[in-house]
Formats: structure tokens, C-alpha cells, sequence
């Protein structure tokens, strides 16, 4: 009887383990300006792009936003470009320059892989406290930018 109080005691300790809020290490990376950004408690939301389709699918969501869209929301964007040929980084990172928004370029995985993603989607970590507390995928450019407006309505009824 102890045995089975024992391993029932462990694998609730287990579950809850598991369940429980993930630390985000603190990283630095610099923005398609050369600017540096470093996460801190105040990002709610971290969008991670792996592939050029996924980045366009982010384009597609932010770019009828105004300037300082993504930052009124405490959003931090993360493209992965270590995959991205050099010739073509050598055009496509001047022409990120037009966004109004700031897309942290990680030029070799060493942020993305830190999280569980894949190439094909937008992954969206939710923050608090320094912590991921819920994950999603997003497939589709229109179901994105519905989630990022919805942001702006609740921080705006708090």
C-alpha cells in the first residue's frame, strides 16, 4: 500500500512538473536596424517565424499595423534566418528595413532552438514573468492577426 501511495504521490509530482511554468533563458539579438534587444519580464508574447513562408504569413498579419503595433502589445518577433542563403540575406535583411515593426533576426538558430517548433508554422509563446505559460501554432496569416488584435483589446480593458 505505501508503494502505490509512494508512486501515486510521484506521478501527480510528476504531471504537475510538467504542467508547471517553463523559464525563458535571457537572450540578445539584434533587429533588422543592428539595434540590440534583450527579452525581458515585460514581453507577453513571443512570435517565432523558421521559414520564409511563416515569416510572410507574420508580414501578412502586421502590415496594414501601424508602427509600434507589435510593442503596444508586449509582442517580441524572432525570424530565423540561419537556413536563408547568404546572397539572399543580403537582400532580404535591408529590405526588412520597410517593416513597422521590429523583427529580431536570429542568424543562427541559437534563440529558435530553444523552443519546441516547427518550419511550417508561427509559433506563439505566452509570457508572464519571464515564463512560457501556454503555447500555440498559428497555420493561417488572418487567424494570427485576429490573436495579436485581440491583445491590444485586453490590455486596453485592464
Amino acid at each position: 500500500m505505501r508503494q502505490f501511495a509512494a508512486l501515486a504521490l510521484f506521478l501527480s509530482l510528476n504531471a504537475f512538473a510538467q504542467d508547471a511554468p517553463q523559464p525563458v533563458a535571457r537572450w540578445t539579438l539584434l533587429d533588422q536596424f543592428d539595434k540590440a534587444y534583450t527579452l525581458d519580464d515585460q514581453a507577453q508574447v513571443l512570435l517565432i517565424a523558421r521559414s520564409m513562408s511563416a515569416a510572410k504569413m507574420v508580414n501578412a498579419a502586421l502590415e496594414e499595423g501601424p508602427e509600434g503595433y507589435l510593442e503596444q502589445r508586449h509582442v517580441v518577433y524572432v525570424a530565423d534566418i540561419e537556413k536563408m542563403p547568404s546572397l539572399v540575406k543580403m537582400v532580404a535583411v535591408p529590405a526588412m528595413r520597410s517593416a513597422k515593426y521590429r523583427i529580431l533576426l536570429d542568424r543562427d538558430a541559437r534563440v529558435a532552438s530553444a523552443y519546441d517548433g516547427d518550419r511550417d508554422t508561427v509559433q506563439w509563446l505566452t509570457l508572464k514573468n519571464g515564463a512560457v505559460v501556454r503555447q500555440e501554432r498559428f497555420s493561417d496569416g488572418e487567424q494570427l492577426k485576429q490573436a495579436i488584435a485581440k491583445l491590444g483589446s485586453q490590455s486596453a480593458s485592464r
